[in-house]
């Protein structure tokens, strides 16, 4: 460690991030997670700078001026817009270290098992753009499970984090990743489901956020003990005008198959690349989800009744990843082997 290094360690206070499609998580040192905020940044189209970030971003969405542009920097895990995620990141940052006089702290931050060397660049060049001294890189299977308090340097353990963007399920042994399947489809893919869905059956456009809270309400991979159904608000797209559709639990679980079993699919294939003496460990130990995807109804069970094993969902499923990222930051010694970069 450097003078340099040690002498801002005194005045800072070390972070750990989740970078997340869906929303941005920041865990600080011996407290836990400090902010959880949507990844959106809303744009002044003729001077560039952000107007809004985070929460009240997400409340413009959709509803801003024609001189104003919400955007989601994030697309499958991954930066889309470079300079829209630095400003948004520096935002983060900065709201967190007014409030907990941070100077230049360290970073630890989870990202996607299939990012590409050009796409971990640009996290870690983001990052320190953003004002970070320090920037190191995990990947989310093994942030997730770190996080939910799996024995990830003894056991073997199947981890399948469902998020935004990102499906991925990883074999994990002794701290380091056996077995890796990454597919950019996840909770957006639904919500795309539900939008083409009810634009073709119902001739109803709506939002992504209407997509999302269909989900959120009446969403299911199998079929719910009780009916379920929701009232979703948008435009008619034959008259032009507001209107609204009773819709049924059982018509967006049949707009969500496609998603689902391409999830499904993504973990059937990891299962079959291990080898028997893997294959029975995770027999035994189960496998993991977590991640907001991971919350739609009965996605465990689906997931159990066609892999043949048992499937249990992390206790916070939201955070397990920025929790995890935040146990490596406090111990890198002995999670030195989890660093990716």
């Amino acid at each position: 460690m450097s003078v340099w290094d040690r002498f801002l360690g005194l005045f800072s206070k070390d972070l750990a991030m989740d970078l997340g499609t869906a929303n941005t998580l920041i865990y600080a040192r011996n407290e836990g997670v400090i902010l959880d905020e949507p990844s959106v940044v809303v744009i002044d189209k003729q001077t560039g700078k952000p107007i809004a970030v985070g929460k009240e971003a997400k409340k413009m969405y959709g509803r801003t001026p024609d001189t104003l542009i919400a955007i989601r920097p994030m697309k499958d895990g991954v930066i889309a817009d470079y300079d829209v995620t630095e400003k948004m990141i520096k935002y983060f940052i900065s709201k967190v270290s007014k409030r907990k006089k941070l100077i230049h702290p360290k970073i630890v931050i989870g990202v996607p098992s299939g990012i590409t060397p050009v796409e971990k660049k640009a996290v870690i060049d983001s990052a320190k753009e953003s004002g970070a001294r320090r920037v190191y890189l995990m990947e989310e299977p093994m942030a997730a499970a770190i996080g939910a308090d799996l024995p990830v340097d003894e056991a073997t353990r199947m981890v399948v984090d469902i998020g935004g963007g990102t499906t991925e399920a990883a074999v994990l042994s002794l701290a380091a990743t056996v077995y890796k399947e990454s597919l950019r489809v996840a909770g957006d893919e639904m919500d795309e489901a539900i939008i083409e869905y009810m634009r073709r059956k119902h001739r109803l456009a709506i939002g992504t956020y209407e997509a999302e809270d269909i989900k959120v309400n009446i969403g299911s991979a199998v079929p719910l003990n009780e009916r379920k159904t929701y009232t979703a608000r948008g435009k008619n797209m034959v008259t032009g005008s507001p209107d609204s559709v009773v819709i049924s639990d059982d018509e967006i679980r049949k707009a969500l198959e496609e998603p689902v079993k391409a999830i499904v699919s993504v973990i059937d294939r990891a299962l079959s690349k291990t080898s028997p003496e893997v294959a029975s460990e995770i027999h035994q130990s189960g496998v993991m989800i977590t991640g907001g995807g991971s919350l739609l109804k009965g996605l465990d069970r689906l997931i159990a009744e066609e892999t043949k094993m048992k499937v249990y969902r992390a206790d916070e499923p939201l955070r397990s990843v920025v929790k995890g990222a935040g146990k490596v930051m406090e111990n890198m010694k002995k999670y030195r082997r989890v660093i990716i970069n």
